[in-house]
């Protein structure tokens, strides 16, 4: 690992503990790096029973510790926000024995050791290595173990759907990104509305569970009367045919509480349907275009250069895009765990602004999707699956939007007030930190010139929210 990815991770003090003051950059050695040997050969799993044993009992120490909880602190005192920055530097360490496939015993030794300290009830910096070291764990037992599915369990689909509920509910992270854009789409059918016949086509690509679109269906209805009824249709593509079923049958159950001044339609398509092609528009309709996280990630369905060349065949009025931030290429596993561990502190470290310590709320989401995503990031090229969230920087993904043909729209003052508004509503924010630079908490940021709106915690964009239409 070059000198510098290493400073960077050493440094994590950026998003891993709310209120507490950032620490100057430098190398710190841990101790446990020294059992590294680099002149050593691979090591056959079936010689180290002994030391696998040992991991997964002290996972399961681990994981039993965690219900021992009282007003929020682990019983054993392990709740010690000052092991943040030589945990992160174990981790490190553990990363690049795993990566090294001739430090094997380093690995496992130090993966031991991160279970002994760890809690998935302890401070943000302990949860998030906890899911990490479970990923490391995986990845080096791999798939031929009989431990891997258990390191990797799956939540099932219902309890995937009841934490992402609380995670939209609790946090202000998808709110923030679904609001905007829908502010955005809003907008943009205002300007045509005098000759689109009051419909409005949004296609999105990644419909999910549908939990962006309840609240343009409701200003739409507060615009619409009986006789001026305004017609919503929504294109949705998905992976899963029953998740497109239940996503449109709740759709359409919300929008009938709004009367029939609002005509709402859902078509539901596969990702990867030939119908794709075929898509049915409406004689001036006002076309918008959904790009929420989508193009974060590489799919089967289309690279994103033809995902982009289609959308913009379509002549959509807007495309709105929703991009994770990131300043690093992930073409190697160790500047991908680096990003991934960034990212991840940073959403751990800001659920405590959102949840008490002792939620059982916390403990879902962060199991049932953030450590599931987490575990994913780190193995996907073990399972053989083309997946992998793509984190870029603001000025790569614009790039490519002109080169693709679209030109910037600016973020109404609008758009900037709601979103300031909501982080007022949902979470322990203050004003003051929207002008500021650093600090802690959620904050609102304004870039390129007021055509991109950031959503940031601490020091680090998470989300960042943009318009565009074809040039």
């Amino acid at each position: 690992m070059e000198d510098s990815e290493e400073e960077e991770l050493l440094n994590l003090t950026l998003s891993v503990d709310a209120g507490r003051k950032r620490r100057k950059k430098g190398r710190t050695r841990d101790s446990n790096n020294n059992n590294s040997n680099t002149n050593s050969v691979i090591i056959p799993i079936k010689s180290n029973e002994g030391m696998i044993f040992r991991l997964l009992q002290m996972r399961e120490l681990m994981l039993r510790q965690n219900h021992r909880i009282r007003k929020g602190v682990v019983e054993d005192g392990i709740n010690n926000n000052k092991n943040g920055l030589p945990l992160i530097h174990l981790l490190l360490s553990t990363a690049t024995a795993v990566d090294d496939q001739r430090n094997y015993c380093a690995a496992l030794e130090n993966l031991i050791d991160l279970y002994q300290t760890v809690s998935l009830t302890g401070d943000s910096v302990q949860r998030v290595v906890a899911y990490f070291a479970d990923g490391l764990a995986a990845r080096l037992l791999t798939k031929k173990s009989p431990f891997y599915d258990m390191l990797m369990e799956e939540p099932t689909s219902e309890e995937e759907f009841l934490a992402f509920t609380d995670l939209y509910r609790v946090s202000p992270y998808y709110q923030f990104a679904h609001f905007t854009a829908n502010q955005a789409i809003l907008e943009a059918y205002e300007e045509e509305e005098e000759r689109n016949n009051k419909a409005l086509h949004v296609i999105d690509f990644d419909v999910s569970y549908g939990f962006q679109w309840p609240s343009l269906i409701q200003s739409l209805s507060e615009k619409a009367t009986s006789g001026n009824r305004i017609s919503l249709r929504i294109t949705g593509f998905g992976n899963n045919l029953k998740e497109l079923q239940e996503t449109e049958a709740r759709l359409v159950s919300f929008s009938k509480g709004f009367g029939n001044h609002l005509v709402f339609e859902f078509q539901g398509l596969l990702r990867g349907s030939s119908r794709v092609f075929n898509l049915r528009k409406k004689k001036n309709e006002t076309v918008a275009v959904n790009l929420v996280s989508y193009l974060n990630t590489s799919s089967c369905f289309m690279k994103v250069s033809d995902t982009l060349g289609f959308v913009h065949s379509l002549s959509p009025s807007i495309v709105v895009l929703v991009k994770q931030e990131g300043s690093r290429s992930l073409k190697t596993f160790l500047s991908r765990f680096t990003e991934s561990l960034h990212y991840f502190a940073a959403m751990f470290d800001s659920l405590d602004d959102c949840l008490p310590l002792e939620s059982t709320e916390r403990l879902k989401i962060e199991k049932k999707v953030l450590g599931k995503e987490i575990k994913s990031m780190l193995n996907y090229d073990m399972d053989g699956v083309d997946y992998c969230p793509k984190y870029e920087r603001m000025e790569t993904w614009k790039g490519r939007m002109e080169n693709h043909g679209f030109v910037g729209r600016k973020i109404s003052s609008k758009c900037v007030i709601q979103a300031k508004l909501l982080l007022k509503m949902r979470t322990h924010y203050y004003p003051l930190q929207f002008e500021e630079e650093g600090g802690g908490g959620f904050r609102v940021s304004e870039r390129d010139e007021g055509r991109v709106i950031s959503l940031g915690w601490q020091n680090r964009f998470l989300l960042t929210v943009s318009s565009w239409q074809p040039v």
